[in-house]
């Protein structure tokens, strides 16, 4: 595709500031809400710092020709509940966040050894076009469930699964849909910086709809027209509550039994995780026009990816991932300069000792961010079919393959085996992998 900035661009200080903004809007909401859904009096700012720190030693180990944002990952939320189920106290439970974070880092960097010895020859061979590029679309498709019910946040569902449209529902779906058409709008009618920066045009626009409602509701009394909650200034904290502060009192009540409990709640989601790694960075590697897997290297892609993990946790308490939001963004806005992500990193890194401003951040209100993750979350989605395009479909073979795919991931085919949960992304790719396999292979007389 087309890119206004490539990544060895460097956008002008007073525009990389507004993109660096632009992008931290895109992965705000899923990096702050891994803290909030496990509790237990972990702090979002820290979980921010950490992503911030994570995307730097990515980029390190990348040698910055990869631009991608680390936040905190969904895939270890079964993990952190049980460093904290299994822990004797909050203290030894944050001690086992840091210690799970540190196997699944060790698992990149055992992986990243295998590769750079190996090479990457194998990786195309297992999961070529035909496999990569519907997991790829599985993990936009796989969030298109919370895109929607954020847009719809309010209304409720009935025993069949249908949104029943009230009064809290429409007012969101309006919000939601300002947002949603002011991006679209930016990105296909605008000139110049508004092209380069619909989301935060967007979010201005649907944040502007909600204030009007919500003043309304309150001048009303009706509940139902107050999208704004700006009750979370009350409760605000100028310094992040960082994770290793906490764990370093409960490693002296670690036990073997414990450690082990942990290895095995988090070393397995590695694995999984590894696969999206790489579906992640064939879709950014796509959208750049550069092989990422080949420079700087997949060996290289892991250690920044684990690494950065560790580093992320050992702040935040929440091991990292590259985003899909974030390739969204530079896909959508065309801007892969990987300066923009160093200085989404940095800014990251300040915003959390900025309670103000994060907490401000923490108030767009769940509708608006559906209408911008309907855009990002789609054109992941879109971008991996895009993949098929060079893929001989009226080959059964190719045909039943992607189909598996397809419909593995948005039949939601997630499997708990143990203590591990193998998502719909994970389970897609390992069935499209089989069937491939299995059926793909070229015959003795080349078909």
């Amino acid at each position: 595709m087309n890119l206004t900035y490539k990544v060895s661009d460097r956008p002008r200080f007073g525009q990389l500031i507004v993109f660096a903004l632009q992008q931290l809007l895109a992965i705000l909401a899923a990096t702050i809400a891994v803290p909030s859904i496990v509790g237990n009096g972990m702090s979002q700012s820290a979980a921010l710092f950490g992503a911030g720190v994570g995307t730097i030693v990515y980029l390190l180990f990348t040698r910055f020709k990869s631009p991608v944002f680390l936040g905190s990952s969904f895939a270890f939320l079964g993990s952190m509940f049980a460093a904290f189920g299994g822990a004797a106290s909050t203290s030894v439970g944050y001690a086992g966040l840091l210690i799970g974070a540190a196997f699944a880092g060790l698992v990149y960097v055992v992986i990243a050894i295998f590769v750079k010895l190996g090479g990457v020859g194998w990786v195309s061979k297992l999961m070529p076009a035909v496999v990569i590029g519907p997991t790829v679309a599985i993990i936009g498709l796989s969030l298109a469930g919370n895109a929607i019910g954020d847009a719809l946040f309010g209304a409720v569902k009935d025993e069949s699964g249908t949104f029943v449209m009230n009064a809290s529902g429409w007012v969101s779906l309006c919000c939601a849909l300002v947002t949603l058409l002011t991006v679209v709008f930016c990105s296909v009618k605008g000139k110049k910086m508004m092209k380069l920066i619909p989301f935060i045009i967007g979010i201005v626009a649907g944040y502007l709809v909600a204030l009007v409602f919500t003043l309304i509701g309150r001048a009303s009394g009706n509940a139902d027209l107050m999208v704004l909650d700006f009750s979370a200034f009350e409760s605000m904290k100028w310094v992040p509550d960082f994770a290793f502060v906490e764990a370093f009192k409960g490693f002296s009540a670690i036990d073997g039994k414990y450690i082990a409990s942990i290895a095995v709640a988090y070393v397995p989601v590695a694995f999984v995780v590894f696969a999206e790694h790489i579906a992640d960075h064939k879709n950014l590697s796509t959208i750049i026009g550069q092989d990422l897997l080949e420079n700087p290297g997949l060996h290289n892609t892991l250690l920044g990816d684990g690494v950065g993990s560790i580093a992320g946790a050992f702040f935040g308490g929440c091991p990292n991932t590259t985003y899909g939001e974030s390739v969204g963004c530079v896909a959508i806005t065309g801007n892969a300069s990987v300066v923009t992500i160093l200085a989404t990193a940095i800014l990251a890194i300040a915003a959390s000792f900025c309670a103000p401003f994060v907490t401000f951040l923490s108030t767009i209100p769940h509708c608006v961010m559906g209408g911008v993750c309907i855009t990002l979350y789609g054109f992941i989605a879109v971008s991996g079919l895009k993949m098929l395009q060079p893929v001989d479909l009226n080959d059964n073979r190719n045909l039943f393959t992607a189909s598996v795919i397809l419909i593995a991931g948005i039949g939601g085919m997630t499997l708990k085996i143990g203590s591990v949960t193998l998502t719909e992304i994970a389970c897609a790719l390992i069935l499209g992998i089989i069937v491939n396999l299995l059926f793909n292979r070229p015959s003795k007389d080349g078909k």
